[in-house]
């Protein structure tokens, strides 16, 4: 609306709400709900919101809070900022006021999207720091460091260049197995260009019976090749702290091996193999103790020459392969969870269960993975330690008992502004705001300046997005562009 029409439109539901004006003959008052009119930013205060608001005793209307928004920008003219002193002197003013309190609030990103790859600026992955402290000296002044913070982070998985991508390739594999129990079509892999699942398989079998033989060279040689070139490119603490399991079983390996089949016909063919080897007795393979897939219990029951027939048609393979996969996914995220964090006294059976159905409990794995994802960002990214990972990882946990999968859930936790300060302290805020204020309960009125790399509203703004200038090359304060917005609140009682 125009800002004339907006401030009509206000006078109208002041007085309606007004007691006293009798003369309207309104006999039976009612309380109505907040007003907010969306300006067109016309007026040369750019006024992009105007609201009233009840202030209330009981059922009866003792007042009103009239708000005006205003945004400008985006601009890099530091000359169109605000001064404290000046903001304050004009609260003091418009209210009648001797004394006034200032709190300050500052977001910063500590992962700066400048500097990463553009998958990272289009995911949606964020972390960020909330900054909230009394006694604000300057506009745009760096927190102290006595400061309340609060680190949100928003992480979506899958990027490429995480430690623990491996396993996010090895968990959208059991995705794609789960939906194919359920629709009865499955997505496979595109074949490899190096060895086929079929033909590791078989020399994984053959390994086996080599060693049961007793010849000594059984070939685990090349699967520590494998796994020190998975992690070479990982950073060296991240190495320490996620590395593939050394205790692998039969099933697990053998997993290892299939994640990669090409095909249907190929995933009967690698668990023929397997099923002849058993029944022949040629292996005699180890499995972890409560190992409970199918073929494990197959496994355990040729320890002893008895192995009930197995018809490897319809979803039988695939379920085989969706249960061993499951399984050692399994194991992976309780080996970080409680051996790498040392959070055992946290971790939950909920997440492992075998009480409910294969659906779910790819979808409780699908969760314990997004937690680890957000655990090796904060190790890595932030240099997080134990003493921060533990309740960090009670919040995740928390929250995904009782909630489902979501990678756009942005989880809080409260820590100590130094924590990060090395990260943010040379940088510029995504917002700062001061906020003044004076009065206390219902006779408080606050003023509000604010400015942010994104635009506030969706309106009444040359655009909507977070900006740099053509020129900036590492957001440098003096390039940097900013949105301005000033909220003004006046009080007006009817009593």
């Amino acid at each position: 609306l125009p800002g004339p029409v907006s401030r009509q439109l206000i006078s109208l539901y002041t007085m309606v709400q007004n007691p006293n004006m009798t003369y309207l003959g309104i006999s039976d008052l009612v309380v109505l709900p907040p007003l907010w009119a969306r300006c067109d930013g016309s007026d040369p205060q750019h006024t992009c919101w105007m609201g009233a608001e009840p202030l209330k005793a009981g059922s009866k209307v003792t007042g009103l809070n009239i708000y005006t928004v205003s945004c400008d920008g985006p601009t890099a003219d530091k000359t169109r900022f605000a001064n404290l002193e000046e903001l304050k002197m004009e609260h003091k003013i418009r209210h009648h006021s001797s004394v006034v309190t200032t709190k300050g609030f500052a977001r910063y990103e500590l992962i700066a999207a400048a500097a990463m790859e553009d998958t990272i600026a289009e995911s949606g992955s964020s972390i960020s720091v909330d900054i909230t402290w009394n006694g604000v000296e300057k506009i745009l002044e760096t927190p102290p460091v006595i400061s309340a913070a609060t680190l949100n982070i928003a992480l979506e998985s899958g990027d490429p260049r995480s430690p623990v991508f491996h396993l996010y390739r090895e968990l959208q594999f059991l995705l794609a197995l789960a939906e194919g129990l359920k629709t009865g079509v499955t997505e496979w892999p595109e074949p490899s260009e190096s060895e086929s699942a079929l033909k590791l398989v078989q020399e994984f079998l053959t390994d086996l019976k080599k060693k049961l033989d007793g010849d000594c060279t059984f070939g685990n040689k090349n699967e520590t090749e494998k796994i020190k070139c998975d992690t070479a490119a990982v950073d060296s603490c991240i190495k320490s702290l996620f590395a593939e399991r050394g205790d692998l079983d039969f099933t697990e390996q053998l997993w290892c091996k299939m994640k990669g089949v090409s095909s249907y016909q190929e995933l009967i063919d690698c668990f023929t193999l397997v099923l002849k080897s058993l029944e022949r007795g040629e292996i005699q393979p180890w499995i972890h103790q409560g190992s409970s897939s199918f073929l494990s219990q197959l496994i355990q029951q040729s320890y002893h020459g008895k192995m009930e027939d197995v018809s490897l048609s319809d979803i039988t393979p695939v379920q085989m392969l969706l249960e061993i996969g499951l399984e050692k996914l399994k194991k992976d995220y309780v080996s970080f969870f409680i051996g790498k964090s040392r959070c055992s006294l946290l971790f939950q059976d909920y997440f492992i269960s075998t009480s409910v159905d294969l659906q779910e409990q790819v979808h409780r794995v699908q969760k314990l993975h997004h937690m680890l994802e957000i655990m090796v960002s904060c190790t890595g990214l932030l240099q997080f330690r134990h003493e921060n990972l533990f309740p960090l990882t009670q919040i995740c946990m928390k929250y995904y008992k009782e909630n489902p999968l979501n990678e756009k859930h942005v989880f809080q936790l409260p820590i100590r502004p130094a924590l990060v300060k090395k990260f943010y302290q040379n940088d510029n805020p995504e917002v700062w705001k001061v906020e003044i204020s004076s009065g206390h309960g219902q006779k408080e009125v606050k003023t509000t300046w604010q400015v942010s790399t994104n635009a506030p509203v969706e309106h009444g703004t040359s655009d909507n997005s977070g900006f740099l200038s053509d020129s900036t090359v590492n957001g440098s304060s003096e390039e940097r562009l900013y949105f301005i917005t000033m909220t003004q609140c006046s009080q007006m009682h009817f009593t």
